[in-house]
């Protein structure tokens, strides 16, 4: 009996590698963009559509929602058959979704229009994590998470400037219409280049796994359990307490997840999560770090630009531009961050928290103790210190998470961190907006307006120390298990030809 041995990926050159990561991180960031750019697009929307405070909450967070839904699924689909097909498919819906952003005649059509977008942004995410898994080894893949960092990191900070600016040149009644307009065109030629350079078998051969469809559902409901008390709390007189009943669905969906999983794997097939995943300390310990951090940075950047323009008047465009800094500076410490990430290790991601939290209580006290006329100029100041941290948390963070996964898991184990991301971003942005608007809720008056928007940034901007915190505390954590370990930096695998052996072939993986 002759054993054939599995097909192989073709190979790819070393230009090729780098083209095809180009296209997968310009998409990457167009996803994230489109998290932060349309905070600034929020006043714009509520007077053109007639949007409450729930719909705006919505229009937010519902696309976090969304897009934390989609990504398991559609990290486990790329690993089982193509992440170039899953990529595509992404990419054209969330073109199509824009559209209907774009052209959205009223604000119900907004929010479905919205949570398709943030669907399509799942689906494409997890695919770029996966490809760059595959395309690179050792320290190259350190590099490519620094880029991969530093992009992230200017999309999220420059999103309120870009909607600033796209506010302004279409006006207070329809400029909102441009942040979803720009997609399009962008998301048409990155379609043409995707097609055109992504490798066909990025992940190898197809494996022969059947898709847990159970577990996929069961993880969902249990996702959709715990980030709907949030999306819905708004800090207004009309929120529901009856939403936090859903938690108790959080806590019976992730049994049965747990129970399902387990019973499909010992009946040897193979479950949505392989569970061996989480005895890696550094992917355990990765997901936390960031999912703390992205509970903090996107609130902080919401609350920033509502403060700016309700609370001191500041015009869109300028309210935007306050992140450029943390923009400039995140990018430069990302891609530094990249390249030592390998000596260095989770020292680096526990100086970075350290210094967002520096750069935060800057910001509070720029906000809240300058003149109203030099606040937006010291508020950009402390930006700067604070992305300068930033950006030596997400690169460096993102190669310590997946250093040690196995490739034939890329794919979904990058969703599970981007999963963590998501709900962070949905909690984090629902408690600090809602502690903002309660606070103007229960404090607000004509004659102490600005009074209440300071004690309300106050609120809200202290709830986004307390998250990074929790960031700073778990890097410590696992900077003191490494010590303990003799572990200094992270080593990456080096060899493409032997990942190592697979998830489901062995009985656990040790603690690293």
């Amino acid at each position: 009996m002759t054993s054939t041995a599995p097909e192989q990926p073709p190979a790819i050159t070393e230009r090729a590698k780098w083209q095809a990561f180009a296209v997968a991180v310009s998409v990457a960031a167009l996803t994230i963009l489109d998290l932060s750019k349309v905070n600034v697009g929020l006043p714009s929307i509520e007077k053109a559509l007639g949007a409450g405070s729930t719909e705006l909450q919505l229009i937010v967070a519902g696309y976090a929602l969304a897009f934390g839904l989609a990504l398991v699924p559609a990290g486990r689909l790329g690993d089982i058959y193509s992440r170039k097909v899953l990529f595509s498919v992404g990419l054209i819906s969330f073109t199509l979704a824009s559209l209907a952003c774009a052209l959205a005649p009223s604000v119900e059509f907004l929010l479905v229009a919205r949570i398709l977008q943030g669907v399509a942004a799942g689906i494409q995410m997890p695919q770029v994590l996966g490809l760059v898994q595959q395309l690179f080894q050792g320290p190259a893949r350190g590099r490519a998470f620094g880029i991969f960092g530093a992009t992230i990191g200017v999309a999220t900070a420059f999103g309120p400037t870009i909607g600033g600016l796209l506010i302004a040149v279409g006006g207070d009644q329809d400029g909102w219409r441009l942040l979803f307009w720009m997609n399009i065109p962008l998301g048409l030629a990155a379609l043409f280049f995707a097609l055109k350079l992504l490798p066909s078998k990025a992940n190898g051969a197809r494996r022969k796994t059947q898709l847990d469809l159970v577990g996929i559902v069961l993880l969902g409901f249990s996702v959709l359990s715990l980030m709907i008390p949030f999306v819905f709390t708004t800090g207004g007189p009309d929120d529901d307490p009856k939403r936090w009943f859903w938690l108790a669905g959080f806590v019976l969906g992730t049994a049965a997840f747990l129970f399902w999983e387990r019973d499909y794997a010992r009946r040897g097939k193979s479950p949505v999560v392989h569970f061996s995943l989480f005895r890696i300390a550094s992917y355990r310990n990765g997901i936390l770090v960031a999912t703390a951090y992205f509970a903090a940075i996107p609130g902080t950047f919401l609350l920033t630009t509502l403060y700016l323009q309700q609370g001191l008047g500041a015009l869109p465009v300028f309210a935007g531009m306050v992140s450029i800094p943390f923009a400039l500076t995140s990018a430069a410490s990302s891609l530094i961050g990249g390249r030592i990430v390998e000596r260095y290790g989770r020292k680096l991601v526990v100086v970075g928290t350290a210094t967002v939290i520096v750069g935060f209580c800057l910001i509070l006290a720029a906000a809240t103790l300058t003149p109203p006329e030099q606040t937006i100029w010291w508020m950009a100041a402390a930006m700067a210190v604070a992305g300068a941290g930033g950006g030596l948390v997400i690169s460096p963070n993102q190669t310590l998470t997946l250093a040690e996964v196995p490739l034939s898991e890329g794919g979904v184990a990058g969703s599970l961190a981007q999963v963590g991301q998501r709900v962070g971003t949905a909690i984090g942005v629902a408690a600090v907006s809602s502690t903002f608007f309660a606070t103007l809720y229960r404090d607000a008056s004509d004659t102490a307006k600005l009074d209440a928007y300071h004690q309300g940034f106050r609120n809200g901007i202290v709830i986004a120390i307390a998250l990074i915190t929790v960031s700073l505390a778990v890097g410590l954590v696992d900077l003191r298990s490494r010590a303990k370990r003799g572990v200094r930096g992270v080593s990456l695998p080096v060899d493409p030809a032997t990942p190592g052996p697979q998830a489901e072939d062995r009985p656990g993986l040790r603690d690293t």
